[in-house]
């Protein structure tokens, strides 16, 4: 079931009604680093998939305080942690991981993720027995688990395009929060939050320069300490600041060419390959490419069986074939991941900072002017759909502005969709709620930091980690994402917002840190994200696909949605009245996530070697 994360070793672990089962990915340690890996009486043993950059000082420190090692792996300081500070481990470490530590004389299980959540964790429990592992098709093995669908999380999903933490789509499977630990004993399961960013400091020490400086300083020393590999390694290329300054990195601290890896299309507005050339060319790595077609819809059955849940973000198609592309190169890949989060690079954070500047309008003309626009009815993109939606914004908190921005079905549209039944078996719970909590409890003393915070802990790990995580462990390849290290994030939310987003575009003191390193023409494009034309796609050659799927008479009978908004959203589409390519996308993910996965038959042989239980 999960071979596909780990094709080099099994690993298994059963003892005193414990189990804990690997499959390993081998890239630091290859020859010894199997596991489980055990302290030295076999007393507390391990299964991690993780990489610990900073494993080699924690081992001499280790190695100091008189524990002995069996291997060189990365892995195995967290056993001797675990010996020495418990559960306070976690906070020693740097890097990306989601780990079991069973320790066999306290009969407890130690679970923990890392910081922004690089790693996934699912989990349930039943009883006196829990389960746990990387991806939730692994538990699904078990026949004890149920398929029940939570409707709750396809709420959520539908208004966020992922299932937000702790929820997954099943009832009774969660999901670990990101910078948490899961302790389980006899006597019952405690989840417990480690870390957070803190945006209330704000540094004024040093001049913007000298901070810039710091900045490229710390971009290096991130990329550095992510090279540390006994296998092939390169990188994603679009061409973007985040993932050019990557390259550039590497570039620095590599010997021979970086090998980099790029996605295009055919669509001018959506191809970065022009600009991922530039790159290359600057660095002379050895460049790779692949441009997708629409026939990439052939790939949507295994996108919803490899995710294991519905995933509405459709840039995870190029995000699949830029991992099965590397993946014929390189075991490791490094990308720019986490830069738009730190740095405010969405175009929403200038939205944003453009309707605060209109505070001051009278509040009854900013209902006006949102009545107004509320009244011409669906609007496409463009400028019209742009200013449409602006207004619309205007009369609402600066809360309510950001849930807007990030829901694909708001109130509103799900109240349109979905049945009364289904409505009611939400038992009032509302989606906004995953993004108004992490809002309100914010450090960040002004909207856009609020904005930042938020999306590191909400967006980043529900939807882009995931993404990035799937497709690439699908193709057995490593994502490693510098501007993730803890160090640089803590970094830049202490230095004011205005050094992150000036008014007029973002990256501010991120173009100045790299501006040595990087062409004019990266430094000053316009941002395109990893998008797909799917709008194209469902007017010309998939336009027969929306409906022969979501108007199936399985999908209909399902109860979700109102058979007459569905095909209201596929000839609003189709007759360029609005752009519901997103929300379409969403829905047929969905329909062959019940096809693909709830549906699918289960086969427990396999439960043994792919899943742990406690």
């Amino acid at each position: 079931m999960m071979e596909h994360r780990g094709p080099d070793s099994l690993g298994i672990y059963a003892r005193d009604g414990a189990g804990l089962g690997i499959r390993r990915l081998a890239i630091i340690d290859v020859a010894g680093g199997d596991q489980p890996i055990f302290n030295e009486d076999r007393t507390v043993a391990v299964v991690a998939n993780a990489e610990i950059y900073n494993y080699k000082p924690l081992r001499e420190e280790l190695l100091g305080r008189g524990h002995r090692f069996s291997t060189n792996s990365d892995v195995e300081v967290l056993v001797h942690l675990y010996e020495d500070l418990g559960d306070e481990l976690v906070h020693r470490l740097r890097g990306m991981f989601a780990f079991a530590i069973w320790d066999s004389r306290a009969r407890r299980l130690l679970c923990a993720r890392d910081r922004v959540g690089k790693k996934p964790l699912f989990w349930a429990r039943r009883g006196d027995t829990v389960w746990f592992g990387s991806e939730v098709r692994a538990l699904l093995e078990d026949p004890d688990i149920d398929r029940r669908v939570s409707h709750a999380g396809i709420a959520a999903y539908l208004t966020l395009q992922y299932v937000p933490h702790p929820l997954s789509a099943f009832e009774g499977i969660q999901k670990l929060p990101p910078a948490s630990t899961l302790s389980v004993t006899p006597e019952g399961t405690t989840v417990q939050r480690y870390w957070a960013l803190d945006y209330s400091n704000e540094r004024q020490d040093r001049s913007v320069g000298e901070l810039a400086e710091r900045l490229r300083e710390l971009i290096v020393e991130a990329t550095e300490i992510r090279l540390m590999s006994e296998v092939p390694l390169g990188a994603f290329l679009s061409g973007g600041i985040d993932s050019s300054a990557v390259v550039a990195a590497m570039a620095e601290k590599v010997t021979g060419r970086v090998k980099t890896f790029s996605i295009g299309f055919r669509e001018a507005a959506f191809d970065e390959l022009r600009w991922a050339r530039i790159v290359a060319e600057r660095f002379d790595t050895d460049h790779h490419e692949f441009v997708v077609e629409p026939d990439a819809a052939q790939l949507l059955p295994k996108l919803a069986r490899q995710y294991g849940e519905p995933f509405g973000d459709s840039s995870a198609i190029p995000s699949f074939y830029l991992a099965e592309l590397a993946g014929r190169y390189v075991t490791v890949a490094l990308n720019g991941d986490g830069g738009d989060e730190s740095f405010a690079g969405y175009g929403r954070y200038r939205a944003a900072n453009e309707l605060d500047r209109l505070s001051w309008v009278p509040i009854r003309l900013r209902r006006l002017a949102a009545r107004v626009a509320k009244a011409q009815g669906p609007t496409d993109t463009g400028l019209g759909g742009r200013v449409a939606r602006a207004a619309t914004a205007l009369p609402k908190s600066a809360g309510e502005r950001y849930a807007g921005w990030m829901s694909v079905f708001d109130a509103r549209a799900r109240e349109r969709l979905l049945t009364d039944a289904f409505v009611a078996s939400l038992d009032g719970a509302e989606p906004e709620g995953f993004l108004a909590g992490p809002w309100a409890a914010s450090t960040a003393g002004n909207n856009l930091e609020r904005m930042l915070d938020t999306d590191v802990q909400t967006y980043l790990p529900g939807a882009l980690l995931t993404k990035m995580d799937i497709a690439a462990m699908a193709h057995s390849v490593e994502a490693r994402s510098p501007f993730l290290d803890q160090e640089l994030m803590e970094f830049s939310a202490a230095l004011p917002a205005e050094w992150k987003h000036d008014g007029e575009s973002g990256k501010a003191i991120l173009k100045q840190a790299v501006g040595a390193w990087l062409p004019d023409e990266i430094l000053n494009r316009e941002k395109m994200g990893f998008g797909v034309p799917l709008a194209r796609w469902f007017r010309d050659e998939l336009r027969d696909l929306p409906a022969e799927v979501l108007l199936d008479r399985t999908s209909v009978d399902r109860g979700y949605f109102r058979r007459s908004e569905l095909e209201t959203i596929i000839r609003e589409h189709q007759e360029l009245v609005a752009d519901h390519s997103a929300r379409i996308w969403s829905l047929l993910q969905l329909e062959l996530w019940h096809r693909e996965v709830v549906e699918a038959r289960t086969s427990s042989a396999s439960f043994a070697v792919s899943e742990s239980a406690v």
